[in-house]
């Protein structure tokens, strides 16, 4: 509690900085499009899609260090056998991610906006 009087004014001008400075799709017209001519949710749905294609990005990176780590365990014959599993399953659901969504869904517009699957859609 000590921490939160301390630095309130601090995180409250964060907080105003970031709602000024993320606002910017939030004003919709009348009709519900941007000043660019796209509805907010198309908006959404592009920005929601390049974040999960980076942060696939960067987990198949960290994904690779670890498998790395487990190769080197392996070279001493400490492998652990649950985290080579998780691990596994977790890299290939990741990849697997879109055509996940599409076979629930029964909807193609993940690709049409972008997103694709490591595997290739079949």
């Amino acid at each position: 509690m000590q921490f939160l009087k301390k630095n309130i004014w601090t995180l409250a001008t964060m907080a105003l900085v970031l709602v000024l400075t993320s606002a910017g799709d939030a004003f919709a017209l009348a009709a519900g499009t941007s000043a660019s001519g796209s509805t907010i949710m198309q908006t959404a749905q592009s920005k929601a899609v390049s974040v999960f294609d980076s942060v696939k990005t960067i987990i198949f990176i960290i994904g690779g260090f670890g498998l790395v780590g487990l190769a080197w365990a392996a070279v001493f014959g400490k492998v652990n056998w649950k985290w080579f599993a998780s691990l596994a399953v977790g890299l290939a659901i990741l990849a697997a991610a879109s055509s996940i969504v599409e076979y629930a869904t029964g909807s193609t517009e993940a690709t049409t906006a972008g997103m694709t699957t490591t595997f290739g859609n079949i």
